[in-house]
């Protein structure tokens, strides 16, 4: 049984920064994309990052671009999401997701995901 717990949410804010973690187990890490999706009361969840199987790929949406950074360590079956310049729109609760394909690459669908963690909250006040 894969399992996903998230950390590191909290009360920042505008302009600080939080890093987030999601430890995973009951498969192989190393060998599945990760992602973290977020969302905001009455919005959809949206796709925040994403990073491939082996770190070596990612991809950011464009509210994120240049100001999170996703990354992981394989050794430590850990995703980390460091968020700088938080902005009040960034309040959301932030979850992380493991892909569903073996040997994944960057995965921009919530289909693409398998298992999900149970979120974090995340509020940046202005």
């Amino acid at each position: 049984q894969v399992q996903l717990v998230e950390s590191g949410g909290g009360l920042v804010q505008a302009g600080g920064s939080l890093r987030l973690s999601c430890a995973a187990s009951g498969r192989t890490f190393s060998r599945y994309a990760m992602s973290w999706f977020r969302q905001a009361p009455g919005k959809e969840r949206e796709l925040v990052a994403t990073i491939n199987y082996s770190g070596y790929s990612t991809y950011y949406a464009d509210s994120a671009k240049g100001r999170f950074t996703i990354s992981r360590d394989n050794a430590k079956n850990t995703v980390y999401l460091q968020m700088n310049s938080l902005k009040p729109e960034d309040t959301a609760v932030y979850y992380c997701a493991q892909g569903a394909r073996l040997l994944g690459s960057v995965e921009v669908t919530i289909k693409g995901y398998d298992y999900w963690g149970q979120g974090t909250q995340v509020t940046v006040s202005s």
